[in-house]
C-alpha cells in the first residue's frame, strides 16, 4: 500500500468538512536544529564542528464515522534539508545506539513510508501515520490498522509501554508514531477496563512477517478505593512480559510508578519507574515539577559502553535497536519544573542523569503561544559528563575517539489548520 493512497483519502475528507460527522485539519511545523561536535568527536571527523538542519513537517488528519464505525487517517510529509542528512549517510547505527536516519516501516507490517528524494543534503518522504477503522458501542472499543497506544505509568522512561514509546530527551511528543494492529476496550460497569492489542511486526532482516516479532498484549485497568492500577501479561517478541504499575494521590502529590519483568532466553530483567509530580504556586506562578527514579535491568552492570562491551549484552542491543528503551546504564534520576512564566509562555528545565556513570542530559525547552493557531517550542540541550559516559559521549571503538556531542539548539514553530 503507499500513503499517496491516504492522501486521496483525506483530501476526499476536506471536500466533506462541511458535514458534522467528519473533521479535517493538521499543521505545519517548521523545524531548525544546531548541534556542535567536541574536538575528540567521531562524528566530527564526518560532520565538522557544527551541524545545522532544517525540516518541513506537513500533516493533514482526519476523523469521521457513521453511526458505530469510525475512520482516523493521517498523512505527512517531511522535507528535510541540512548537514546531518549527508554525513549521517556514512554512520552505521551501532546496535541501535544511533537512531535510524530517516522515518522508516521496515519492522511494521504495512510499508506506509516512501522515501521521494535522498541525494546530497536533502531528503523528502512521506507516509501514512493513521489509517484505522474503529466500532465503538457504549462499553466497547475495537479499532484495526495504523493507530498509537501509549502504556504505563513512567512520565520520562516507560517500561510497561512496550509499543513504540518516546525517547526522554524528545522535544516534540504530540503525536506517537502509529503501528500496525488490532486493538480491543472493554468496560466494566464498576468503572475498570480490559484492553488488549495485537501488534504486527516483520523481520527487519528477512522483510518476513514473523510471529516472534509480534506483540499480544492484555492490560488491566482498575481502581482499589483512592489507587489507580495496571496490570499487564504480554508475549513481546517472544519474550513473556508481566507489568504492575499503579497511580496515587499522596498529600497534594501524584505517586505514579510500574514494576516490569521481562523473561527472555537464559535470565529474567526487571524494570522499575516511580515518580512524583507536584502542582504548586510560587511568586504568583504556576509550577509543577516532577522527579523520577528509573531501574533499567538490562543496562550495562558497570559504566562500560565501549562497542565491545555492549556487543556482549545482546539483549539490551535488541531492544537500542527496536527503540524499545533508550538506556545504557541500570539507575537513572529524571526531573523537571515547568514554569508557566505567563499564560502564554512556559519555560521547562528537565534534567535526565545517569546516576551511574554520572553523566546527564540538560534541557531547557521553552513553549510560547504566538496567536491561537501558532506555537513556538524551543530548547537548548547541553550533555554533561566526562568521556566515556553515557551523555558524555560513548567510545566509538576509534583510539581517542567518542559518539560525543556537545550543545545544541532546537526550534519550531507550528501553524495548526
Amino acid at each position: 500500500m503507499r500513503p499517496s493512497l491516504c492522501l486521496l483519502l483525506l483530501v476526499a475528507g476536506a471536500a466533506r468538512a462541511g458535514d458534522g460527522d467528519v473533521d479535517f485539519g493538521g499543521h505545519t511545523k517548521l523545524r531548525a536544529e544546531g548541534q556542535s561536535f567536541p574536538a575528540n568527536s567521531l562524528i566530527r571527523e564526518l560532520a565538522g564542528s557544527r551541524s545545522i538542519d532544517t525540516e518541513g513537517d506537513l500533516r493533514l488528519n482526519l476523523s469521521g464515522g457513521q453511526g458505530d464505525w469510525s475512520l482516523d487517517a493521517a498523512w505527512q510529509l517531511f522535507l528535510l534539508h541540512g548537514d546531518s542528512i549527508e554525513w549521517s549517510r556514512t554512520l552505521l547505527p551501532l546496535g541501535g545506539v544511533i537512531a535510524e536516519r530517516l522515518p522508516t516501516d521496515e519492522r511494521r507490517y504495512f510499508d506506509l513510508t516512501h522515501v521521494i528524494h535522498d541525494e546530497d543534503r536533502t531528503a523528502i518522504l512521506h507516509r501514512l501515520d493513521r489509517l484505522a477503522i474503529g466500532y465503538t458501542t457504549e462499553k466497547t472499543v475495537v479499532r484495526l490498522g495504523r493507530q498509537a497506544l501509549s502504556w504505563g505509568n513512567g512520565l520520562f522512561y516507560t517500561p510497561m509501554d512496550l509499543v513504540n514509546p518516546f525517547d526522554p530527551a524528545a522535544i516534540d511528543t504530540e503525536f506517537k508514531a502509529g503501528d500496525d494492529m488490532l486493538y480491543g476496550q472493554y468496560l466494566r460497569d464498576d468503572g475498570d477496563d480490559i484492553q488488549a492489542a495485537i501488534v504486527a511486526r516483520r523481520d527487519p532482516v528477512t522483510g518476513d512477517a514473523e510471529r516472534d516479532a509480534a506483540t499480544i498484549a492484555l492490560k488491566y485497568h482498575g481502581f482499589a478505593g483512592d489507587t489507580e492500577f495496571d496490570l499487564l501479561i504480554a508475549d513481546h517478541y517472544a519474550d513473556t512480559v508481566v507489568g504492575l504499575g499503579g497511580v496515587r494521590s499522596i498529600g497534594g502529590a501524584i505517586w505514579r510508578g510500574d514494576v516490569v519483568i521481562t523473561d527472555a532466553p537464559g535470565d529474567d530483567f526487571v524494570q522499575v519507574v516511580s515518580s512524583l509530580s507536584y502542582s504548586w504556586t510560587w511568586a504568583g506562578r504556576n509550577v509543577s515539577g516532577v522527579l523520577e527514579y528509573y531501574f533499567n535491568g538490562f543496562g550495562q552492570d558497570s559504566p562500560d559502553y565501549d562497542p565491545a562491551s555492549l556487543a556482549s549484552n545482546p539483549e539490551l542491543l535488541a531492544r537500542l535497536a527496536r527503540r524499545d528503551l533508550f538506556a545504557l546504564g541500570r539507575h537513572y534520576v529524571a526531573g523537571s519544573l515547568l514554569v508557566e512564566v505567563t499564560p502564554l509562555l512556559t519555560v521547562t528545565p528537565t534534567l535526565l542523569a545517569n546516576a551511574g556513570d554520572p553523566s546527564a542530559l540538560l534541557q531547557v525547552v521553552t513553549q510560547y503561544s504566538l496567536g491561537d493557531n501558532l506555537v513556538f517550542l524551543g530548547s537548548a540541550n547541553v550533555p554533561l559528563g566526562a568521556d566515556g559516559t553515557e551523555f558524555g559521549g560513548i567510545r566509538a571503538g576509534l583510539p581517542g575517539l567518542y559518539l560525543s556531542t556537545s550543545a545544541g539548539l532546537f526550534a519550531q514553530l507550528a501553524w495548526y489548520f
